[in-house]
């Protein structure tokens, strides 16, 4: 398909304005949304970003395609000159240049948020623009809800492209798994179809993909029916004893929970010379009753809060915004760890936070530090449930029940990135080489362990960690679809 500013882009290929950059060539010749640095739209979109050191990067302009055909054109320019560049949903990966730029153009996808629900079937189009709290306001009434993450600011297009885990992903899988097809504009400008029976190999390579193939203009999924849901937060006070208690707590819960419509994320925080030093619980049950018990052994702890609450799944999505730290620097790292024995319990999931609060107690006198790290239950039902929908390049099985850990630092001065670099670098390192020391002496089963790509730091080698396999059929579908290595050269993210 090609596009009538599509046509205008190659021509002035052709001509004397293949040298000039894509900011001014797009002016010259298109009615395409072009802004520079001193244009609100400009400033507006530059501070949509979850770390202030993607803020700190100045793209040459920021382009806003309002749909499939304009992205097209975009890339023919971008093709007649060697800029780098960056495309941007919602801005919450932190890593500098992955969705930000220093000097080249930025491609906001804020104007691609269509959201077209066929509501017999519940199959709906959605444009990467779109947020967690905006589709699921969008869907709100419907019946119908999208398999999405749990933090509403996330933006549709990186999540769903790295997989995406969600509430939900014991009933469903990945966020990834409910897409039926992909709009995407390929490296050399024009529009095509991914879907199981359409580009079948560019399909899977997609789902966990990133952003090596092309820019996806629409996402076409299957939502599901959703009533009233159960969520929110249960607050704890560090004590050696609760600490305990909660790791055991969401061990047990990834091994023995039966219901597909339970989910918990628990996490720890410590700040400034431990003024914070708490736990954080989200708990979400998929209805508006929940089975007795399903939580006991979190609720057991003795929370000093409970907002927990029957709500839409909208609300629950607009209510979780406040776990985003304004005005900081955000780093981000994971590790995936297959699930303790109950025997080995203390040994692993103690250990593991032990190490964590040692390196820690290091952070505490940074300005504006708070350290967090996340325990998210992977249970095999999560690897049943997105392989029974379609194939993926993260390819989990059903070996053994696995924890996915979530590790974060955010702190204010953007001087001190490369020092909480190297501590990230530290806090992941040391969980991972313990792991392998365990799985080494039979105290963890030796299974297959990627790490989640919308959790991953830059240091992070994301294609190394899935099987070889599935690196090696990324590689050829990007060298497949982007011969010249346009997507693998220009822009910034995880390579196979």
């Amino acid at each position: 398909m090609i596009s009538s500013w599509g046509l205008l882009a190659s021509a002035a290929v052709q001509s004397g304005l293949a040298l000039a950059d894509t900011c001014s060539t797009l002016k010259e010749i298109s009615n395409i949304e072009v802004t520079g640095q001193l244009d609100l739209p400009y400033l507006e979109e530059q501070n949509e970003y979850w770390s202030t050191s993607c803020s700190a990067m100045k793209p040459s302009c920021i382009i806003f395609p309002k749909d499939a055909d304009e992205v097209a054109a975009i890339v023919k320019v971008l093709n007649s000159n060697t800029e780098n560049f960056a495309i941007k949903s919602g801005g919450h990966n932190p890593n500098n240049g992955w969705s930000s730029v220093a000097g080249g153009p930025l491609i906001s996808t804020q104007k691609l948020k269509q959201v077209i629900l066929d509501e017999t079937t519940g199959v709906a189009r959605v444009g990467p623009g779109q947020r967690l709290d905006s589709i699921s306001k969008e869907l709100q009434g419907t019946g119908w809800t999208f398999v999405g993450g749990r933090i509403g600011n996330t933006g549709v297009g990186g999540l769903v492209l790295g997989g995406g885990l969600s509430y939900m992903s014991a009933q469903y899988g990945w966020a990834a798994s409910s897409v039926l097809e992909y709009e995407i504009v390929l490296a050399n400008g024009t529009i095509a179809t991914a879907s199981a029976t359409q580009n079948p190999d560019l399909f899977k390579a997609l789902k966990g993909g990133g952003n090596n193939f092309g820019i996806v203009t629409t996402y076409v999924l299957q939502t599901y029916r959703q009533g009233n849901v159960f969520g929110g937060n249960l607050v704890f006070l560090h004590t050696d004893d609760t600490d305990a208690k909660l790791l055991k707590a969401v061990r047990d819960f990834t091994e023995y929970n039966t219901d597909d419509k339970a989910a918990v994320i628990v996490t720890a925080e410590r700040g400034n010379i431990d003024l914070i030093d708490t736990w954080i619980l989200f708990l979400f049950y998929d209805g508006d009753v929940v089975p007795d018990g399903i939580f006991k052994n979190f609720t057991d702890a003795g929370p000093l809060l409970d907002t927990t609450r029957v709500q839409t799944y909208a609300d629950l999505m607009a209510g979780s915004n406040w776990v985003i730290v304004k005005g900081s620097v955000v780093q981000i790292g994971t590790e995936t760890i297959p699930m303790p024995s109950a025997a080995d319990s203390e040994k692993v999931m103690g250990g593991i936070h032990a190490h964590w609060r040692n390196i820690t107690d290091t952070t505490l006198l940074e300005p504006g530090i708070i350290a967090s790290i996340a325990y998210q239950p992977f249970p095999k039902r999560i690897a049943e449930a997105a392989r029974a929908r379609s194939p993926d390049l993260i390819d989990a099985d059903d070996a053994a029940h696995r924890l996915i850990l979530e590790l974060n630092y955010s702190f204010l001065p953007q001087g001190d990135y490369a020092k909480m670099d190297s501590t990230l670098q530290q806090t992941y390192g040391g969980v991972r080489d313990r792991v392998v020391g365990w799985q080494q002496d039979g105290t963890l089963p030796d299974v297959y362990l990627p790490i989640f790509m919308n959790y991953g730091f830059h240091q992070q080698d994301y294609f190394s960690r899935l099987r070889p396999e599935n690196r090696a059929f990324a590689h050829a579908v990007s060298e497949s679809v982007d011969p010249t290595g346009f997507f693998r050269t220009r822009i910034g993210g995880w390579k196979p």
